[in-house]
């Protein structure tokens, strides 16, 4: 009698072979280059290196860097944030709110849906809010603008909030970018500036021609967004 799942074999094989890969390259980018780091808004963060959505090559080296400082920086703020990610790079204890990804302790709720009750010391996003509406069905060109709006309106006087997302990927989102249409005191910009994942503070000009997965894979520019309520 065959073994039973034989068929499938040589994909789980594979997936298991990319995952060591994976690993192996995150390692070796953590040991050769874990102590490079990059600046922004006047701070000095170094990059986050991690096998997880292939972090250690692409935007979430920084963003996650970043992000998980915001969080660092308020210990004891009741947190929300929009889209299951932190917890993969070892950032957990808040509420999550996430549509489509299953996993303990997320609320599977679209964003919109989110009461603003409690209210929250922070609420922290990372490359999810250019996914709002753009890539669900139907497609709702301006859901994402909607939605980070509605993040403000979940902040508690004096709270903060932190939003970061890839220039290029949801029109509706960078209209309302470049047009300065956002609710946000302060948004600010880094561009790729190589293959080997760099990244650089820039201005608005500098990221308005942006695009995605060109001319390096994933994004070339990223916003972040900061308020205070």
């Amino acid at each position: 009698m065959p073994f039973r799942g034989a068929d499938s074999f040589p994909d789980w094989l594979r997936l298991r072979r990319l995952d060591v890969r994976r690993e192996t390259l995150a390692r070796a980018y953590g040991v050769t280059r874990g102590r490079r780091t990059f600046a922004f808004d006047g701070r000095t963060y170094r990059y986050a290196f991690a096998p997880y959505n292939w972090a250690f090559e692409n935007e979430r080296s920084v963003e996650v860097a970043m992000a998980s400082q915001a969080v660092r920086d308020r210990p004891n703020a009741r947190t929300l944030e929009l889209g299951h990610v932190l917890a993969h790079y070892g950032v957990t204890g808040h509420d999550v709110v996430d549509k489509y990804e299953h996993a303990p302790g997320v609320r599977n709720e679209d964003i919109l849906d989110v009461a603003p009750v409690p209210l929250y010391d922070l609420v922290v996003s990372v490359s999810t809010i250019e996914h709002v509406g753009w890539d669900e069905e139907p497609q709702d060109r301006g859901k994402a603008v909607r939605a980070a709006a509605h993040l403000v309106r979940l902040l508690r006087p004096g709270g903060e909030l932190w939003l970061s997302w890839p220039i290029g990927h949801n029109p509706g989102l960078d209209e309302a970018l470049h047009a300065g249409a956002l609710p946000y005191d302060r948004i600010g910009f880094l561009r790729r500036v190589s293959a080997d994942n760099r990244w650089v503070e820039a201005t608005a000009t500098e990221v308005a021609d942006a695009r995605y997965d060109a001319p390096y894979r994933w994004a070339n520019a990223i916003a972040v967004a900061r308020h205070r309520a």
